[in-house]
């Protein structure tokens, strides 16, 4: 009897040993759970605020239409963009003609004011003396003839053909209608005062006698 009680008292004093799912250096179930704990992804903050908790992504068809959308509204823009530049383009253009118009309408009305002092001039030259004193202030008036036409040339100003031309009644003022055995009907005979013009603008026609 003294020796099954000592050998019953012998197995209660050993604790049992938990068993092994594997060989011998294997983790356990409990060593792998935590192990995962350390080891588990964290969401990163950018995920969490691109998906926000409770909030699905847009349908495939919203944002087709959110698309069309602002592409619209940006050919919209380009659109009255480019007629702006147009408009702008023509205005400037008009301005710059206009300003080119102002500017030969002042040149007309300053030019046309010495076309009589050249009027007189020339006729002052037609009877002009060769010679003694006189001729010498001739050669004067001469070179003052010269600098004036030159001066009106630089100017723009040109003389409006006349003599032996057709009468052109745009750039032609006849003074008379006369019978003429050498000239055709509606030539000029002669040019009684010599016209002008700067550019398209006649600063004053040429008087002349025309054939009928």
């Amino acid at each position: 009897m003294t020796k099954r009680k000592l050998k019953d008292h012998g197995r209660a004093d050993v604790e049992p040993q938990p068993e092994s799912a594997g060989p011998p250096g294997t983790p356990s179930q409990d060593e792998l759970a935590s192990a995962e704990l350390f080891t588990a992804p964290v969401a990163s903050p950018a995920a969490a605020e691109a998906l926000p908790s409770g909030e699905a992504a847009p349908p495939p068809k919203e944002l087709a239409a959110e698309f069309e959308r602002l592409r619209a509204e940006a050919e919209e823009y380009l659109d009255g963009w480019q007629r702006a530049r147009a408009e702008f383009a023509n205005y400037k253009k008009r301005v710059e003609r206009e300003q080119a118009e102002s500017h030969a309408l002042a040149a007309a009305n300053v030019l046309v004011h010495f076309l009589s002092v050249l009027d007189d001039l020339q006729r002052a030259l037609k009877d002009r003396p060769t010679q003694g004193e006189a001729a010498a202030w001739a050669e004067g008036i001469d070179l003052i003839c010269r600098k004036l036409q030159a001066l009106l040339e630089a100017e723009g100003v040109e003389t409006i053909p006349a003599h032996g031309a057709p009468f052109d009644p745009t750039v032609h003022e006849a003074v008379t209608h006369e019978e003429s055995d050498d000239h055709q009907e509606g030539q000029v005979i002669e040019v009684i005062q010599q016209g002008y013009r700067l550019g398209e603008r006649v600063l004053r026609p040429a008087l002349v006698r025309v054939a009928k």
